[in-house]
């Protein structure tokens, strides 16, 4: 299937690791040029090579940390400097710290507004403009299965995820007789240095082993396993498509059935 990637100019935010960086390789192998960002420079711009040599095509890496505005600017800058445009925007970041209502104070909480939504709302502003005026555009949210079903100890990615999804939802309805659409894409236990995280996590706060942490969410996902990046980002790549034209203002679950409700 022709994705109608060749060409296009994708931003990708959180990319030198996880699933940013799956949507990453996805995207550049449909040939579709590639801004990334990342905090650590190192590793972004080895990721940045390691794309580059695979796909053939241009990847430019600009180190920046997506919860600060100043630096979604400079992200945002560099590409249009270097590629003219931003036609797909990936918006992606680092999930915070697990915990529970009572175990989180102010500054948790804006900490992890700024880097969950005020990250999508700065990137979406920076990149809507050009979109609209080329009438083409593929805003897509890496939120988390936690906005509909939601995760326990997991206070803040519950809380603001969800506010992303609110963000999206109503963005898409505004946005699409211009040609943009926006939808969000819910990551569920995949196999990423995050959910390695939260496995430590969840076993230190319940005397548990990682394995044994690991092993009950298996248990509660139908397919019995936890996903792989390259599963998440083949539906990223859909829907930033050329294909999925008429698919907007939806949240769809990569999780392997772990979400029980109906819609």
């Amino acid at each position: 299937m022709d994705l109608g990637l060749h060409g296009k100019v994708a931003l990708v935010a959180a990319a030198s690791k996880g699933l940013g960086r799956a949507v990453a390789e996805e995207l550049a192998a449909e040939g579709a040029a590639l801004v990334l960002c990342a905090r650590g420079d190192e590793a972004l711009q080895a990721t940045c090579a390691a794309i580059a040599q695979a796909s053939g095509g241009p990847v430019l890496g600009v180190a920046a940390d997506v919860s600060n505005p100043a630096d979604v600017a400079r992200v945002v800058q560099a590409a249009l400097a270097r590629f003219g445009r931003v036609d797909i925007l990936v918006t992606n970041a680092g999930g915070p710290p697990a915990g529970t209502f009572d175990a989180l104070d102010a500054g948790a909480w804006e900490a992890a507004t700024r880097l969950l939504l005020t990250s999508a709302v700065e990137l979406t502003r920076a990149v809507l403009p050009g979109m609209k005026a080329r009438g083409w555009g593929r805003i897509l949210n890496v939120t988390s299965i936690s906005v509909k079903q939601p995760v326990a100890n997991l206070m803040l990615s519950n809380s603001l995820r969800a506010a992303v999804t609110g963000m999206a939802r109503t963005l898409a309805t505004e946005v699409a007789a211009s040609g943009i659409t926006v939808n969000n894409i819910l990551p569920g236990y995949t196999r990423t240095e995050r959910v390695m995280e939260l496995a430590a996590a969840t076993a230190a706060k319940e005397g548990i082993s990682a394995d044994a942490a690991t092993a009950r969410w298996e248990a509660e996902i139908p397919m019995r396993r936890l996903g792989e990046p390259r599963e998440f980002a083949a539906l990223a790549a859909f829907l930033c498509s050329e294909r999925a034209s008429y698919i907007t203002g939806t949240s769809v679950p990569v999780d392997g059935g772990w979400i029980r409700s109906l819609l």
